[in-house]
């Protein structure tokens, strides 16, 4: 047994319950942290304060950044549209942790890098055998 642990073989064929995790986990706390409030905040109507790191104005930065935090990351959650869902989690990510918080300290960045990695994982691995994507798409 200690052969195994030692090995850089999976123990077992864990790679689509792993990217399950990754989506749940990932988008639901993306959903649940920092999208829900941002939602609030756009629905809410009135004046939208809120900052403009690309220079497209309040409102489109505000929108751009529910879309990537709160839709895609339910496609990502359900696993529908993976590759394309993630495209708009990672941009947001890397605006958050290089403009956002561009000259900040590391600690500040840090949270936008942890969400950006599974995302970026996703794009790379897709969906996996636990989505919808695997339904609709199986070959």
């Amino acid at each position: 047994m200690f052969k195994k642990l030692l090995s850089t073989k999976p123990l077992f064929d864990f790679e689509d319950i792993s990217l399950l995790l990754l989506r749940l986990t990932f988008g639901g706390l993306m959903i649940l942290n920092h999208g829900l409030k941002k939602w609030d905040k756009l629905m809410a109507g009135g004046e939208i304060k809120f900052g403009d790191p690309l220079g497209v104005g309040a409102e489109l930065s505000l929108q751009l950044t529910v879309f990537g935090e709160v839709i895609c990351s339910l496609l990502l959650i359900f696993g529908l549209l993976t590759r394309f869902a993630a495209i708009p989690a990672i941009i947001t990510m890397l605006v958050a942790a290089f403009i956002v918080h561009g000259s900040d300290p590391f600690g500040d960045k840090e949270m936008a890098l942890l969400y950006l990695i599974p995302y970026v994982i996703l794009f790379v691995k897709g969906g996996g055998k636990y989505s919808v994507d695997n339904y609709i798409f199986k070959k």
